[in-house]
């Protein structure tokens, strides 16, 4: 089954979800949707899409699309997944969801009113890398967790960019920084207390933030993430008997997880695979009842209520605690 798929924007981040959607035998990018007509039709153009509307609301009212991937600026993702899913399309939105709890839960109600399915686009859950972590971690290779630090940072020097835009949902922790809170939580479930302290640029929007989670179990989750620093985009995993290093482990470019035991060390090296690619199909075989979602409602709430406490403290300038 081939799922028919419309894009809404024409990011920068489409090159890569287009690159892994023409590598999939069962997705088919059909549309693509801009505010621009002439710049759509370039676009459509350039990347061999068929149809190129001017107007999002053209395209979500093309019969044939069935499901749309937005990567629109953060500000604009929980609207237009609503009206996406009003408009009867299944919809992968791009990360971060939102910065706010309750807005995220208001597009899951408005995708079970619709009957159709809606993910947030992590693309990192999706690579069997991270599912080799998850083994490992089950097998109890490094013993009880004890602490995940993580981090992704680069320099952004373009003063335009949609990063930096306060009014858009800009900010080193909504762009970069969500990786990290995504791969503590994936190891160690939901944070309890969390404390942030950021940076913010001229723009109004943090440009360095560092943040600190306990969970249950007395895990401790550290991470930071930056418009004002070298790359760096590392996962650590320590457990009370060795740890899991990971020096690519968002894009996944080069699969390698080391174990780390007192002097041992091994380097598992996995086959490369597209997580766009990956990500594509899980939402399309999960429309054709061929798979179960693997990012769906409770995991993107809980992403963005770390997020939104994250902030919180950040701006308050103390810890806070989840539920309370």
């Amino acid at each position: 089954m081939i799922t028919k798929w419309g894009v809404i924007s024409t990011a920068h981040i489409n090159r890569l979800v287009l690159a892994g959607a023409r590598e999939s035998d069962r997705v088919d990018v059909i549309a693509v949707a801009s505010r621009d007509q002439a710049r759509v039709e370039a676009y459509a153009k350039e990347w061999e899409i068929e149809r190129a509307y001017g107007s999002y609301e053209a395209m979500l009212a093309d019969p044939d699309v069935e499901a749309v991937y937005i990567s629109l600026p953060n500000s604009l993702h929980v609207e237009w997944s609503i009206r996406s899913l009003e408009a009867g399309k299944h919809v992968l939105c791009e990360k971060p969801f939102d910065r706010r709890a309750s807005e995220v839960e208001r597009a899951f109600d408005a995708a079970d009113a619709a009957g159709r399915l809606l993910s947030e686009a992590f693309m990192w859950r999706h690579n069997p890398q991270t599912r080799r972590i998850r083994e490992l971690l089950d097998e109890g290779t490094v013993g009880e967790v004890r602490l995940v630090r993580s981090a992704f940072c680069f320099k952004l020097e373009e003063l335009g960019n949609v990063r930096l835009a306060a009014d858009l949902g800009g900010g080193a922790l909504m762009d970069v920084g969500c990786y990290c809170v995504s791969g503590s939580r994936f190891v160690a479930g939901e944070p309890e207390v969390v404390y942030g302290q950021q940076v913010v640029g001229e723009s109004g929007v943090d440009v360095l933030f560092a943040g600190t989670m306990r969970f249950a179990g007395d895990v401790v989750a550290q991470f930071d993430c930056s418009f004002v620093s070298p790359d760096r985009d590392e996962l650590e995993i320590v457990g009370d008997e060795g740890s899991l290093f990971l020096d690519d482990p968002w894009h996944a470019r080069v699969p390698v997880i080391e174990v780390r035991r007192g002097e041992f060390r091994e380097e598992i090296v996995l086959t490369p695979e597209d997580s766009y690619r990956l990500e594509l199909e899980n939402v399309s075989d999960a429309i054709g009842g061929k798979a179960e979602l693997l990012l769906g409602r409770e995991d993107a709430v809980a992403q963005a209520r770390a997020i939104e406490a994250l902030y919180r403290s950040a701006d308050e300038g103390k810890p806070v605690i989840l539920g309370g």
